[in-house]
């Protein structure tokens, strides 16, 4: 990027920003309202790609301007500064166009909580205690899963990527159709959070799609979930171990964590073609524990009729399964990412950490 568009660009962002703003402690994530603008322009599949002429050529990059400009937060001239500054990332086209592979649990339980990362895990509680434990008081969120979303999705903060999401953003917002809209949202967010966090719109970085800190937020999530813990003018999720525990505490609990709720229960049932097509089903709290048992389910630990459950198998031998149910703070996690492998994972590194309950 030119040296004087950088300089321009930081100005306009510094001088963008509010000077009311919000801090504290649980629920302080702030919000700028942004106007309703119409719906985000139909991404433009015969336009070149943003490799062969740059940025600001492109056609859609051009209806993207327009449409946040007409949102009033942003000039054309910032956001034409700011395209002339992001570098197209075409590696991160390529990462995303790899074909997808799913491996049962019995793999996916090894790289994600083995042994290292359950005992990472109990390092990084035992250096963090005191600040980790306040924010499960205050939030009602325990300080094992929060020690256990940061040590999936970034090995307790030791790999939160080194994408610039200037470029990252950019190249997905106009260089992959398929997720264009979803990752043009993105950018919009980003854009404003550089805003709001008074920082250099270039200096955020994170992962190959967007994601940042130790938790992982993408900047829709920031600006909704975010916390600045401590008080001071900041969400730092990168550095700052308050605000990144304060933060996955919030966003758990504003996703509907109830305090000391169970997460998973183990069950015994013979499967019938019933039992896997509900299995087979979308994730969703549609039906309860007395629902299951009428239908052969019967879990292993004492749980209310009443519950709300999802029903779920994992293989933890090449064809062996066991059956588990997932409760309401089961899905709370599964709403941080979408997987049944993901949050059983969660939930064994929390139970690995922790010496005092198993959730």
């Amino acid at each position: 990027m030119k040296k004087t568009a950088l300089i321009a660009l930081s100005a306009l962002v510094l001088a963008s920003c509010s000077s009311d703003t919000q801090t504290g402690r649980a629920g302080s994530a702030k919000e700028t309202p942004v106007p309703p603008v119409g719906k985000r322009p139909v991404f433009d599949h015969s336009a070149d790609s943003v490799a062969v002429g740059g940025f600001n050529a492109n056609a859609n990059v051009q209806k993207f301007i327009s449409h946040e400009t007409a949102g009033g937060k942003f000039s054309a001239g910032e956001l034409q500064s700011f395209f002339d500054g992001v570098i197209y990332k075409g590696n991160i086209i390529n990462i995303m166009n790899r074909p997808g592979t799913s491996r049962p649990w019995y793999e996916f339980r090894t790289g994600n909580s083995g042994a290292a990362r359950i005992a990472g895990g109990k390092r990084f509680y035992a250096r963090h205690q005191a600040t980790l434990d306040a924010v499960a008081k205050s939030y009602g969120v325990p300080a094992e899963i929060i020690v256990a979303i940061i040590g999936i999705e970034t090995n307790y903060g030791t790999n939160m990527g080194s994408f610039r999401l200037a470029d990252s953003l950019s190249t997905l917002a106009f260089d992959y159709p398929r997720r264009a809209e979803f990752f043009q949202k993105e950018l919009h967010e980003f854009l404003l959070m550089a805003k709001e966090e008074r920082r250099d719109v270039f200096g955020f970085q994170g992962s190959y799609a967007g994601a940042m800190g130790m938790p992982q937020f993408m900047p829709s999530s920031f600006r909704k979930y975010a916390v600045d813990y401590d008080g001071d003018g900041r969400r730092d999720i990168w550095n700052n171990i308050g605000d990144v525990a304060a933060s996955v505490a919030n966003y758990m609990k504003a996703h509907g964590w109830q305090t000391n709720g169970k997460m998973v229960v183990p069950v015994t049932l013979t499967i019938t073609q019933e039992l896997q097509n509900i299995i087979d089903e979308k994730t969703a709290l549609t039906r309860t524990v007395g629902d299951l048992k009428r239908l052969g389910v019967t879990p292993q630990e004492v749980v209310d009729d009443n519950e709300k459950a999802v029903l779920y198998r994992l293989e933890t031998a090449p064809g062996v399964y066991e059956y588990y149910i997932g409760l309401n703070n089961f899905y709370t996690v599964w709403q941080y990412n979408h997987s049944r492998m993901y949050v059983t994972a969660v939930r064994d590194i929390a139970n690995g950490v922790s010496d005092n309950y198993r959730l």
